[in-house]
């Protein structure tokens, strides 16, 4: 080992253009792979909170997300199978949405008082309290808000220009609760009242209108049986269950984390090459060192070993430092983004053990053929040379 690292010390300025090839591909393997994780986690979290309900929205044309009335709730109760329904609202969190959102953007979400008895997907208090039915102008805030809304227990917030008073937050959960301002269910719908056009508050009141209804099925009954049933038998309302949420975002989601992950193996086979070149190089250079060790009894295997070795070490070497660099760079990029709540990449041990050995599984198999190229060396040619 220490006679591999001395030759590899006499080839300084090769061996380090070469860890550097490899730093750049396991730093963008690095970078990529973070964005990929978040998005994973995200689309990890849908799939389990739409595991088990059904989500009713308003059947409408386009991309505009279009209020229902709440007594459309008592149609959808008189549907067999259904065993509670619970109104809901949201706004985003700015009302100028940033062009640049990695995930679900910052929102303002309210719900019935009630539904946390039928959620499996809990949510945590970090600090401070969660709502109760008799509250108003009170809000419990996501981890990630807290700093870009500069927050904390007891303060006064601004959400939408009104003030709400910071009376919770929740424990991170890595996906889009992170993001959310819950607000009680009447200040909620005042909210989005405030959003909808003219002609819609001309005929309506605030405690009219919701977005959608979370509805959760009885004990044995299909989640998405239950969505099919209620599209049919409610008029003019889209339903969503746990197939369609998967069929929706997964398959989207596993096409983008496949190009993500893409540009990183792209960037790493750069890296590969370059190891092939200089052990390549290394060997033409050492072809006489070699005909002598075989001389003295090296076996091919030795050989083969010893350049095998080295070109781990250039994969390892090149691992390290672009481990450490791209993981630099992610958290540097997160602390900027931070302040907006908007953060992309996430760090995991098993990204940044798996691009470790992917690094120096890829330096090894780059050094193959360099290294059956020395096993092949002729004793005696190689002693002839000068």
């Amino acid at each position: 080992m220490i006679e591999i690292l001395k030759n590899m010390f006499r080839r300084k300025t090769r061996t380090l253009l070469t860890v550097f090839g490899i730093t750049i591909g396991i730093l963008a393997l690095v970078v990529m792979g973070a964005m990929a994780e978040k998005l994973n986690v995200l689309v990890s979290g849908g799939t389990d909170y739409y595991k088990d309900k059904v989500t009713v929205s308003a059947k409408g044309n386009g991309l505009a997300t279009l209020p229902i009335l709440l007594s459309k709730k008592t149609d959808i109760e008189k549907i067999d199978g259904v065993k509670a329904v619970f109104g809901e609202t949201y706004a985003t969190l700015d009302q100028e949405l940033s062009t640049v959102n990695f995930g679900p953007p910052a929102s303002i979400v309210a719900s019935e008082y009630g539904r946390n008895n039928y959620e499996s997907f809990k949510l945590n208090i970090s600090r401070g309290r969660d709502l109760t039915s008799t509250d108003s102008q009170k809000v419990v805030l996501g981890s990630d808000l807290v700093k870009k809304l500069n927050a904390d227990i007891g303060k006064n917030i601004k959400l939408r220009g009104k003030d709400y008073e910071v009376v919770g937050i929740y424990e991170k959960t890595f996906t889009s609760p992170d993001t959310e301002a819950v607000i009680s269910f009447s200040d909620g719908q005042k909210l989005m009242y405030d959003d909808q056009p003219q002609i819609i508050r001309s005929n309506t009141k605030p405690s009219d209108l919701v977005y959608g209804f979370v509805v959760y099925p009885n004990d044995g009954v299909n989640p998405d049986d239950l969505a099919t049933k209620i599209q049919n038998e409610v008029a003019d309302v889209a339903t969503v269950g746990p197939k369609a949420f998967n069929s929706q975002v997964t398959a989207s989601v596993g096409t983008f984390t496949s190009i993500i992950y893409g540009i990183g193996f792209i960037s790493l086979l750069v890296g590969t090459l370059s190891i092939i070149n200089t052990m390549t190089m290394s060997i033409s250079e050492r072809t006489k060192e070699i005909g002598i060790k075989k001389a003295l009894g090296a076996k091919n295997r030795d050989i083969m070993i010893e350049y095998l070795t080295e070109a781990g070490i250039i994969g390892f070497l090149g691992g390290v430092i672009g481990i450490a660099l791209g993981s630099s760079i992610v958290t540097l990029i997160n602390a900027q983004m931070e302040q907006t709540g908007d953060k992309i990449f996430l760090l995991t041990p098993n990204l940044l053990i798996s691009s470790m050995v992917f690094s120096v599984i890829v330096g090894i198999i780059a050094g193959i053929y360099p290294a059956m190229h020395a096993v092949h060396i002729s004793i005696v040619k190689s002693l002839r040379e000068e």
